[in-house]
C-alpha cells in the first residue's frame, strides 16, 4: 500500500462553477498517477480571508485564485513572489511546509506563451497594444507585455479611475483612453486584448467596433467560455489572427501544478480534447 500523501488543491472564486481548472489539474493528477484532487472552492468576497486562512487546516497544498479575488487575496499572503508583487494581483497560492502562504502570479507568463503558441513569430515590441479592462488579469498582462518590450499600452476601462491607477503605477508607456473612445484607440495597434468579463457566458456583450483596427493586428480574449466570443468571431470574419483565453489558462496552470504536486505537466492534445468535451 502506498503511503504517498493525498494532495488537495483547488480554485477559489465567486462564481467558480464555470472554471475548467478542475478538468486540467485532475487530468494531470490521473496522468501522473498521483494521489490527490483539485476542487472548486466557491467563496463569497466577504468570506475570502476565512477561506484563505483555512487552507492549511484543511490540508490544501494551495489553490488558484480567480475573479473577483485576485487583488484582495494578496492581503493574506506571508510572502509575495516578485512578479506578483509588481502585478499587485495573485492567481496562485502555495501552502508551504511551515504553513506560511506564498502568493504567485503565472497569468502574465501564461498569456504571453498563449500568443507564442498561436504565432511562434509573435513579438511584444511590434507596436502599440490596446487593453480593455483594468482588473487582476489586465494587471498581469500589462506587466508581461511591458517586459516583452511593448512600446505603448493603451488602457480603456469602464471606470476611468481604475485605468488611471494602473497607468500611474506602470509608467509612461501605459496611457489611458476613455471607454467612449475605445474603438478609435484601435488605430495603429498590433494587438487588441479584452480582459473584461463582457462577452463571457452569462454576461453582457462587449460593445466594440473593429473598423479602425489594422488588418495585421492580433485579437485576443482572456475569456475562454465560450471559446469563440463575439469579439473573436467578429475579428476572425475580418481576417485577424485570434487567440482565446484557453491557452492562457493552460499555460498558467503548469507552474501552479508543479508547485503543489512536484511535477511539471505537459499540455497535450489529449488534455485539450478533454476540455473541449466540456463545452
Amino acid at each position: 500500500m502506498s503511503n504517498q500523501r493525498f494532495i488537495l488543491a483547488g480554485v477559489m472564486g465567486w462564481p467558480v462553477a464555470h472554471s475548467r481548472s478542475p478538468v486540467i489539474h485532475n487530468h494531470w493528477i490521473a496522468k501522473h498517477g498521483l494521489k490527490g484532487a483539485y476542487v472548486q472552492l466557491s467563496v463569497q468576497p466577504e468570506q475570502l480571508g476565512d477561506a484563505i486562512r483555512g487552507l492549511k487546516a484543511l490540508g490544501f497544498a494551495g489553490c488558484n485564485v480567480t475573479v473577483p479575488h485576485k487583488v484582495r487575496a494578496m492581503h493574506w499572503m506571508d510572502e509575495l513572489h516578485p512578479v506578483a508583487q509588481r502585478m499587485k494581483a495573485i492567481n496562485t497560492i502555495v501552502v508551504r511546509e511551515d504553513g506560511s502562504l506564498l502568493g504567485m502570479n503565472n497569468d502574465g507568463a501564461g498569456y504571453v506563451q498563449s500568443l507564442r503558441d498561436a504565432d511562434a513569430a509573435w513579438r511584444g515590441d511590434t507596436g502599440p497594444v490596446l487593453v480593455l479592462g483594468s482588473g487582476g488579469a489586465a494587471r498581469a498582462i500589462v506587466v508581461a507585455l511591458l517586459d516583452e518590450g511593448a512600446p505603448e499600452i493603451r488602457l480603456a476601462n469602464r471606470t476611468r479611475d481604475k485605468a488611471l491607477e494602473l497607468a500611474h503605477e506602470f509608467g509612461p508607456r501605459v496611457t489611458v483612453v476613455d471607454w467612449s473612445e475605445r474603438n478609435e484607440a484601435m488605430a495603429g495597434i498590433s494587438l487588441l486584448i479584452n480582459t473584461t468579463t463582457l462577452g463571457m457566458h452569462g454576461q453582457g456583450p462587449l460593445d466594440v467596433r473593429l473598423d479602425a483596427l489594422p488588418q495585421t493586428a492580433m485579437v485576443s480574449d482572456a475569456i475562454y467560455i465560450p471559446l469563440q466570443t463575439p469579439l473573436l468571431t467578429a475579428a476572425r470574419e475580418r481576417g485577424h489572427r485570434t487567440v482565446n483565453g484557453l491557452g492562457m489558462l493552460l499555460n498558467q496552470a503548469r507552474p501552479a501544478f508543479e508547485a503543489w504536486f512536484g511535477v511539471m505537466p505537459e499540455i497535450t492534445p489529449e488534455l485539450r480534447a478533454a476540455i473541449q468535451a466540456t463545452f
